[in-house]
C-alpha cells in the first residue's frame, strides 16, 4: 500500500495573523485555487476543520484497507487540450500523480435487462448502445456527435474566469466560433439535444440516467455545457485513478501549496467571517483565533456560507434568488465493504450503477452507485482482498432524531438493503464481507461539513442551462465561493474548473501578474 503519511494538526503560526488570501475549507475547489494563487505569489491560508485535506476526494484506513471518501470515478487526468485540469492544478505547483488509466466509464445494470458498458473507446460504446437500440442508431450518433461539439468548445480555450472582461475579450479574439458556439449550449439542458435527435422512451430514460449518476438530476435539469464535458471527455483524456487512491490528489496539492510558501492549518474550524462594514476581512475560528486578509475564499456550500458564517437574516438579495432557483440535493448513504476477492467475477469492471426500477431512479436509495477502486490499483486493500463502495441517495430527515440504539440500527438496515440488493450482479457477497463501515448523511454533515450533508446543489425546476448559477464572486466584497455552489457544478473536474476560476478572478483583483 503507498504511504500516505496524515499531516500533524498544524497550528498557524501566532505571528502571522494578516495574509493575502484566506481558503476556508480544503475540498479539491478549494486546494485548487489556493495553489493557483500561490503559484502566483500570493501568500495564502487554508483552514481546514477536519484532519487531512480533500473533503469528499478525502480518505480513511480502517484494517488494511484504505477507502475513498466519496467516488473513484476521477475526470481530469488527461495530457492533452485545456480540459485536464487535475493534471494542470497540479503541475501549477511542480507535481505530479501516477495515475491508472480505466477502459470502462460504467457498468450499466438497468430495468428490462438493460446491461452494457461505456467503454472508453467511444465507437465501442456507440456500437454497444446501438447494437440495444438498433433503430436509434443514428440518434444515438448524432446525439453524443453534438455533446463531442460542446466539448470541442471547450477544449479549444484556456478554461478561466468568465468574471473578467480581459481574459473574455482575449478568448473570444482567440477562439471566436468555440465561444459562439458556448453561447449557444449555455442555456440548454441535456433533455433538450436528446428529443432532437431521439424518440425511444427507454433509451431516453438512459440518457437520464447517463446525467443523474453524476448530476443528481435527469436529462432535462442537466446542463449541456456539463454533459459535452463528461459524455466526451470520458473517451478523450479517459477515466484515470490516482495510484494510491484519490486522497493523493489533495495531498499532492497541499504539498505543493507548501513548497511555493503558502500553508494550510488543520482543526481550524472556521465560524465566522468577519466584516468591516459591508466588506469581507477576516475569519474567526471556533478557538477564537482571527486571521485577516485582503480576500475571503469560501469552499463551504453556498448555505453554510451564507447562513452560517455570515448573519443569516442579512441574506443578499442574490442568494435569496439563488435559492428560489436552486435546493439542496440528498446526501448518501456509503457502505464501505472490504471483501474476499473470489467474490468477484473475472472482468468485473471497477464502476457499476444498479437500478430495478426506472420509477425509483430518484428515488432515495433508488439508483446504487459501485466504487471497486482495487481493480485498478490492488494496494489499496489486504492481498485476497477487494473494496466494494457503494453508495446510494439518503435525506438526513430520515436520519435525524434517533436514539444511538435506532442509529446503529438504522444504518445496520441499510447496510443489509444494499447487500441484498448488490447479490443481483455479485452472488455470495454478504458470505464474502470482510469488514464493512457506513456512512449516513449525518456522517457526511459532521465531517466534511456541508449543510445536510448534502452533495451539492440542484434545481429545483428546469433552469436554463448553467445560466442560473453563480460565478465566484459574491455579493458580499472581498468574499468569493468555489467548489460545486458554484458554475459548473458537482464532480472533480468542474469544481477543479471553480477553483481555476476563482483563482485567476482573485489575482486579478490582489493586481497579481498571470
Amino acid at each position: 500500500m503507498t504511504a500516505i503519511a496524515i499531516p500533524p494538526p498544524v497550528q498557524t503560526p501566532p505571528d502571522r495573523r494578516d495574509w493575502d488570501v484566506i481558503v476556508i475549507g480544503s475540498g479539491i475547489g478549494g486546494l485548487v485555487t489556493a495553489t493557483q494563487l500561490a503559484a502566483k505569489g500570493a501568500q495564502v491560508l487554508v483552514l481546514e476543520r477536519y484532519l487531512i485535506p480533500g473533503g469528499s476526494a478525502g480518505y480513511f484506513e480502517r484494517q488494511g484497507y484504505r477507502f475513498d471518501v466519496g467516488a473513484s470515478m476521477i475526470f481530469g487526468f488527461g495530457t492533452e487540450g485545456t480540459t485536464n485540469l487535475l493534471t494542470r492544478a497540479l503541475e501549477a505547483v511542480g507535481m505530479t500523480l501516477e495515475t491508472i488509466p480505466d477502459a470502462c466509464q460504467i457498468h450499466y445494470h438497468l430495468p428490462n435487462d438493460l446491461t452494457l458498458k461505456v467503454h472508453r473507446d467511444y465507437e465501442a460504446f456507440l456500437q454497444e448502445l446501438s447494437d440495444r437500440f438498433p433503430h436509434e442508431r443514428t440518434g444515438i450518433r448524432k446525439f453524443y456527435d453534438e455533446c463531442w461539439q460542446i466539448f470541442n468548445c471547450l477544449n479549444a480555450m484556456e478554461l478561466l474566469s468568465l468574471e473578467e472582461p480581459r481574459y473574455l475579450t482575449r478568448v473570444f479574439f482567440q477562439h471566436p466560433f468555440a465561444c459562439l458556439g458556448l453561447t449557444k449550449y449555455l442555456p440548454q439542458n441535456v433533455g433538450d439535444i436528446a428529443r432532437r435527435h431521439i424518440r425511444d422512451p427507454e433509451l431516453l430514460r438512459f440518457i437520464d440516467m447517463e446525467c443523474y449518476c453524476w448530476s443528481v438530476v435527469p436529462a432535462d435539469k442537466t446542463p449541456a455545457i456539463n454533459a459535452g464535458m463528461v459524455f466526451s471527455d470520458r473517451h478523450y483524456g479517459g477515466i484515470n485513478y490516482p495510484k494510491g487512491g484519490v486522497g493523493q490528489i489533495a495531498q499532492k496539492l497541499v504539498e505543493g501549496l507548501e513548497k511555493a510558501g503558502s500553508q494550510i492549518a488543520y482543526r481550524a474550524r472556521v465560524t465566522e467571517i468577519l466584516r468591516e462594514g459591508d466588506r469581507a476581512v477576516g475569519v474567526r475560528l471556533a478557538t477564537g483565533q482571527e486571521y485577516r486578509a485582503r480576500h475571503i475564499v469560501s469552499n463551504a456550500t453556498r448555505w453554510d456560507t451564507f447562513e452560517k458564517l455570515l448573519n443569516p437574516d442579512s441574506l443578499p438579495a442574490r442568494e435569496q434568488r439563488w435559492q428560489r432557483r436552486y435546493q439542496k440535493s440528498p446526501s448518501f448513504i456509503s457502505l464501505h465493504l472490504g471483501v474476499n476477492a473470489d467474490v468477484l467475477p473475472a472482468g468485473t469492471e471497477c464502476h457499476h450503477i444498479l437500478l430495478e426500477d426506472w420509477a425509483q431512479m430518484e428515488d432515495a436509495e433508488g439508483t446504487i452507485f459501485v466504487s471497486i477502486p482495487t481493480r485498478l490499483d490492488p494496494d489499496l486493500a489486504p492481498p485476497g482482498r477487494h473494496i466494494l463502495h457503494t453508495f446510494t441517495p439518503s435525506w438526513i430527515a430520515d436520519w435525524q432524531g434517533l436514539s444511538h440504539q435506532d442509529y446503529q440500527a438504522h444504518k445496520q438496515a441499510a447496510a443489509q438493503r444494499l447487500i441484498t440488493r448488490l447479490e443481483a450482479i455479485f452472488p455470495g457477497l454478504a458470505a464474502a464481507v470482510d469488514y464493512q463501515e457506513i456512512g449516513t448523511p449525518r456522517t457526511h454533515r459532521r465531517f466534511l461539513g456541508r449543510d445536510d450533508g448534502t452533495y451539492g446543489p440542484i434545481p429545483r425546476r428546469k433552469l436554463l442551462g448553467l445560466l442560473g448559477m453563480p460565478f465566484n464572486t459574491t455579493a458580499v466584497p472581498g468574499l468569493y465561493c468555489v467548489g460545486d455552489s458554484t458554475f459548473p457544478g458537482q464532480g472533480l473536474n468542474a469544481v477543479a474548473f471553480s477553483g481555476m476560476s476563482c483563482a485567476h478572478r482573485v489575482a486579478v483583483d490582489l493586481g497579481l501578474r498571470r
